[in-house]
């Protein structure tokens, strides 16, 4: 059986731990980081992340969920940001870091989530000073679940009743900075190949924000596939739904393309 999760504190506050679930066996095992979503916004937490943490572990990989302060308790520009960050890097140092293969992580994220875990594939590309740059734990790769990828289109089309503007504290016109340092589609190429499942049914974060941030990707080089499932905005993290399938499928063909990779080299 798999253990229990553990939770460990990567900063002072109540919103700053992250919960461990290690895989059965020995050994290093592959690490999918999951942030939960909700439009950056306090009322929803990690009890969102739980169940697709607990499902990747029962599959073998080392399960990371994460909370972060949001808008409402603390959170937005820059602190979410900075948190997010922080967990990742965190990670060489938890007890039982010998059991993490931190040579390329996945982080998989949902909705607000899915813009955490892009714009963490895309922090090596931050100047210095900005929200998590000089990541200290590379990114491998990503899976977006409906991502608010695109930040200026999110606010243009007020996605969240004005979420991203709460988030970053202003429009693209007021505080173009923000936006150049928090928005995925403005720090590409990444190098780093995505995932994003949409469902053709969500109203909330419209499929419009996956293929935007393709073609934008696309455009610069990277690889990204955009995975449209049948269902609303909360069908792509149903464990037993088509969209979850697609997901732990594509993780499933990486993990075992690095494991031959690795067994080449030795």
């Amino acid at each position: 059986m798999t253990a229990a999760p553990v939770v460990h504190a990567y900063g002072p506050g109540p919103d700053q731990f992250l919960e461990l679930t290690l895989p059965d066996g020995d050994g290093a095992a592959p690490v999918v980081v999951v942030l939960h979503g909700g439009f950056w916004r306090a009322r929803y937490g990690i009890e969102l992340a739980r169940p697709l943490a607990a499902d990747l572990a029962a599959r073998g990989w080392a399960a990371v969920a994460v909370e972060y302060r949001r808008v409402g308790a603390g959170g937005g520009w820059p602190t979410t940001l900075d948190d997010v960050a922080a967990a990742l890097d965190a990670l060489p140092d938890l007890p039982g870091a010998d059991r993490l293969d931190l040579s390329g992580i996945t982080v998989v994220g949902h909705s607000a989530g899915g813009h955490l875990a892009a714009w963490a594939a895309g922090r090596g590309r931050l100047p210095g000073g900005a929200p998590g740059a000089r990541p200290r734990v590379p990114v491998g790769a990503v899976v977006a679940q409906a991502g608010v990828l695109d930040l200026a289109a999110a606010v243009a089309a007020d996605l969240g009743d004005g979420a991203t503007v709460a988030f970053l504290g202003g429009t693209p016109a007021e505080v173009p900075d923000r936006y150049a340092a928090a928005d995925p589609a403005r720090l590409l190429p990444t190098g780093v190949p995505v995932l994003c499942v949409h469902g053709e049914q969500d109203t909330t974060v419209p499929l419009d924000q996956s293929q935007r941030y393709r073609t934008a990707a696309t455009a610069a080089g990277d690889t990204v596939e955009v995975s449209v499932v049948p269902g609303d905005h909360m069908a792509v993290i149903d464990l037993a739904g088509e969209a979850w399938r697609r997901t732990v499928t594509w993780l499933t063909a990486r993990r075992s393309a690095a494991s031959d990779r690795t067994t080449l080299e030795s």
